[in-house]
This record gives structure tokens, sequence and C-alpha cells, in this order.
């Protein structure tokens, strides 16, 4: 595929998410396949799947608000803990809210 046409949200997924991406659509959707593919419980994969939407959902909105997805991202990626990515933005929002 020509990096011209993929997509922006494709493109800040890592090797691993686009191997998942593959398997998923591959086994139909079926959590319990993947399961079984990669040798771990259903709730492991389930909690995968829900890292990679978020990854997808934060990637849309970063062209609204860079700094809030990019702490999102950290977050998500466990290089943030969640508490403090949620105080960073929080302080964020207020010093926008000041700059108005």
């Amino acid at each position: 595929m020509a990096i011209e046409i993929v997509p922006e949200w494709m493109i800040n997924l890592d090797n691993e998410d686009i191997s998942f991406i593959k398997k998923f659509i591959l086994a139909s959707g079926s959590l319990k396949e993947i399961a079984n593919q990669y040798g771990v419980t259903y709730p492991t994969v389930r909690l995968r799947l829900d890292k990679l939407i978020q990854k997808i959902q934060i990637s849309e909105d970063s062209a609204n608000e860079p700094y809030i997805a990019l702490i999102k991202r950290l977050a998500v990626n466990d290089k943030v803990d969640f508490e403090a990515a949620k105080i960073l933005i929080n302080e964020y929002k207020k010093m926008k809210k000041e700059d108005v």
C-alpha cells in the first residue's frame, strides 16, 4: 500500500498492532480464535483489542488536540499511568481556558 493512501489512524500503529488486525480479520473477528493463535486467554485478547481501539480513537482525535492525543497515547502504551495522564490533560485544559 502506498504511503500516500495509508489512513492517518493506521500510521500511528506499530507492527504488532498491524499483525493483530490482520489475524483478527483472517479469523473473521473471532476473539476466541485469536486467543488460540496467540496461546492466551480470551480476556487477554479482549484487552489487546480494547487498547487497539483506544489507539485508533486517539489518532482520530489528534488533529483537534495533538497534546491531549499524545498524553492519551502515552497512557495507552503504559508510558504514563492513567492518573498522571488525567492530571496532565486537566491542567492543559485549564491553561487553555485561561488563554481564552
